[in-house]
C-alpha cells in the first residue's frame, strides 16, 4: 500500500515539474516580447558575437566604449575615449543602407537612461538626429525625477521622436534594468513603432501632417530632417549606459 502512495506521489511531482517549466518558459518569452522572426529573410545586425560592420558615426572605427560582454553589445560610459580616434560615440552598421524595412531589437538602460535609435542615417557635417528619424528609448519611470525636468510624451519611449508622441494606452513601460523589445516597420505608406508587443505611434511619412509637424516643431530649424529616404541604422551616444541584444532586419 505504502509503495502504491509512493508511486502516485511521485506521478504527480513530474507532472507538476513540467507544467512548471513550461510556464516558465513562456514567462521567459513573454518579459523578452519576443516575435517570430524565425525566417530566411531575416538578418543579424548585432548576433551577440561580432560587431563587424559597425563603426563610429563619421569614423572609420568603433568607439572604445562599444564592447561585447556576455553576448550584449554594451555602451560602457567608464571606458576612456581615444583622444586621436577620428569619429563622436554615436554608432551605424555601416555595412549596408535601408529604405523600407522591419527592425527589431532588445534593449535596457539604467536608471534615468536615455539613448535612441536613428536609420535613414547619410553622414555629413550634421548630427545624426538633425537629420535622422530617431526611436527614442528612455528610463521613463525616473528620467524626470533624476533630472528634475518635465518631459512631452514626444520625448518619451516608444514616440518617433519630436515627431509622433506613442499611444499610452497601448504602451508598456518597464523599469530600469528590464529588457525591452521594440520594432519599426517602415515603408513610404505607413511606419509602425512597437513597444513590448504592442503597436504605440502608427504615422505616413512625408504628408501634409508630416510637414507641418516638422515646420512647428524642434526640426523647424533642421530642413534636411527626414529627407533622406535611405540610409544606415545607427544607435545614439547620450552619454548613457546602454545594452543591446537580437538586433535584425529584413528588407520590405
Amino acid at each position: 500500500m505504502n509503495k502504491i502512495v509512493l508511486f502516485l506521489v511521485l506521478g504527480l511531482l513530474s507532472v507538476s515539474c513540467k507544467s512548471d517549466k513550461k510556464n516558465s518558459k513562456k514567462e521567459t518569452v513573454a518579459e523578452k516580447g519576443e516575435m517570430n522572426t524565425a525566417t530566411d529573410d531575416w538578418v543579424f545586425l548585432f548576433d551577440g558575437s561580432s560587431t563587424k560592420g559597425w563603426r563610429a558615426y563619421n569614423g572609420d572605427s568603433l568607439p572604445p566604449q562599444w564592447v561585447i560582454v556576455d553576448g550584449v553589445l554594451t555602451f560602457d560610459t567608464e571606458r576612456k575615449l581615444e583622444s586621436e580616434r577620428k569619429g563622436g560615440n554615436d554608432i551605424i552598421y555601416a555595412a549596408e543602407a535601408f529604405d523600407n524595412f522591419e527592425l527589431y531589437w532588445e534593449w535596457k538602460i539604467p536608471e534615468g537612461g536615455n539613448s535612441g535609435l536613428l536609420y535613414h542615417i547619410q553622414e555629413g557635417d550634421w548630427s545624426p538626429p538633425e537629420v535622422s528619424p530617431e526611436y527614442q528609448m528612455l528610463d521613463d519611470l525616473k528620467w524626470e525625477v533624476i533630472n528634475n525636468a518635465t518631459l512631452e510624451d514626444w520625448q518619451k519611449t516608444g514616440a518617433d521622436y519630436a515627431m509622433y508622441a506613442p499611444d499610452k494606452s497601448q504602451k508598456i513601460v518597464k523599469p530600469a534594468g528590464a529588457w525591452n523589445s521594440s520594432r519599426i516597420k517602415f515603408t513610404p505608406e505607413e511606419v509602425e513603432h512597437w513597444l513590448n508587443g504592442k503597436k504605440i505611434v502608427s504615422f505616413v511619412p512625408w504628408t501634409t501632417d508630416w510637414e507641418k509637424r516638422k515646420a512647428d516643431g524642434k526640426w523647424k530649424d533642421f530642413p534636411m530632417y527626414g529627407t533622406f529616404k535611405k540610409g544606415y541604422i545607427g544607435f545614439q551616444d547620450h552619454d548613457s549606459p546602454l545594452w543591446l541584444r537580437n538586433v535584425k532586419i529584413r528588407k520590405l
